[in-house]
């Protein structure tokens, strides 16, 4: 039986064996070896049958970083852990699994430690749920998707990037996030970050429309060319379309609250204005600096051992991964350059991404692989959570600890032969 230790869910190899056999398909697979840790070299594979929902998993954004979130996956999965720990600390170049672990909360949550931690925790759980109970996201899933920064982690899970060469893009895309900022700061002065605005389901197009009278420019897609002629103290966009009543604003902070004010006087509605934990206006304008580092790593070649001499890009993947800007999968290698490196600047369209994959492509089971639960919240508002609402064919679940491995992977299983009656014929 699993043992508790310190509150966290440990499980013995022999009941991970006994879950590998009872909720996860058998199979082998070669491993790699990525300075010393071995782990289960992906292939491309059939996954979608006639006999399963289709199924994704998507990783967190900034935000959801805690520190100590390291802890209960050391406890329970020591040996493995701490090889993919050490893998970690190696590529960033210094020990952030000290600062994750260690704190305090100031310093994890500066983005140029927040963003590659979240990443890297990500995929710690991805590659346990690997070796430990034979989970493989090519066999198990037919998409990935990310919110914002979780898209690195998608592009890993889905095999178009290496754990290494993504972590590496992650903490250079983190550092030149900063920078923007603080080049904004000196040149412009102001205080500059993110409101969450939340409303009501039909009001939410209306206050989408009135923003972008406000501001002068629409953000689909253009954010790069559409404000060049605006100084960064005056740019205000809509960073992130997150459900169907909540969008996220991002910015100079007394430009948002004006903004705010104006939509509450001409549209006759009062939304709930919610100031983030960030002090860097991600997906706007002023973030333009990081796009071009961005498209030069892109543009350059892996730094995995053995790799060194291929494109940093692998394409075709393994399974499809949704892009933050185009809210549709990525069409080639050309464009997964373009988009990722845009992809700091432009609006995360995840509501885009969820009905999609909803309504478009009949995904009925979704699971959440990161530290915390908001993208799991945020795909369960449309789609609806298992336990509480109709769950169209499966569920909506998350791991963010080890002692919810088993609730999934059980999940999984028991819903393995649903389908909807359209697809059944």
């Amino acid at each position: 039986m699993p043992s508790m230790r310190r509150g966290v869910l440990t499980i013995p190899s022999s009941r991970a064996a006994a879950l590998t056999r009872s909720c996860v398909s058998a199979s082998r697979t070669p491993t790699r070896s990525i300075r010393g840790t071995s782990i289960p070299h992906r292939r491309h594979v059939s996954t979608q049958t006639a006999t399963r929902p289709k199924t994704a998993i998507f990783f967190p954004g900034q935000g959801v970083q805690k520190v100590g979130m390291l802890t209960p996956w050391l406890e329970a999965f020591p040996s493995t852990a701490s090889r993919i720990i050490e893998q970690i600390d190696s590529i960033v170049g210094y020990k952030l699994s000290s600062v994750i672990q260690e704190g305090p909360g100031r310093v994890l949550n500066q983005t140029h430690n927040a963003q590659p931690a979240i990443m890297a925790t990500s995929i710690l759980i991805l590659q346990i749920l690997e070796i430990e109970f034979g989970f493989h996201t090519s066999q198990r899933a037919d998409f990935t998707l990310g919110h914002s920064l979780g898209e690195f982690a998608a592009l890993v899970a889905g095999g178009y990037i290496e754990f290494e060469d993504s972590l590496y893009l992650t903490q250079k895309r983190a550092v030149a996030m900063e920078e923007a900022t603080l080049r904004a700061q000196e040149e412009y002065g102001g205080e500059y970050g993110m409101v969450a605005i939340v409303t009501e389901p039909e009001y939410l197009q209306p206050l989408i429309s009135a923003i972008h009278d406000f501001v002068g420019y629409s953000s689909d897609g253009a954010k790069s060319e559409s404000a060049e002629d605006k100084s960064p103290i005056d740019q205000v966009l809509i960073a992130n379309i997150n459900s169907k009543n909540q969008i996220v604003l991002s910015g100079n902070i007394e430009r948002i609250k004006t903004l705010v004010a104006h939509v509450r006087q001409f549209l006759g509605h009062d939304p709930r204005a919610v100031r983030l934990k960030s002090d860097s206006p991600f997906h706007s304008p002023i973030m333009k600096p990081a796009v071009a580092v961005m498209q030069q790593i892109l543009s350059g070649k892996s730094r995995v051992p053995g790799r060194e001499g291929e494109d940093i890009v692998r394409y075709p993947g393994d399974i499809p991964c949704i892009s933050n800007v185009s809210a549709r999968p990525f069409e080639s290698k050309a464009e997964l350059k373009d988009l990722l490196a845009r992809q700091c600047l432009e609006t995360v369209r995840w509501w885009d991404s969820i009905k999609y994959l909803d309504q478009e492509e009949k995904v009925r089971r979704w699971v959440g692989i990161g530290p915390g639960k908001v993208g799991r919240n945020l795909v369960g508002k449309e789609v609806g959570m298992r336990g509480k609402d109709t769950v169209k064919g499966g569920g909506v679940w998350a791991i963010t600890d080890p002692s919810e491995i088993e609730e999934v992977l059980k999940g999984l299983e028991e819903t393995e032969g649903l389908l909807d009656e359209e697809e059944a014929e």
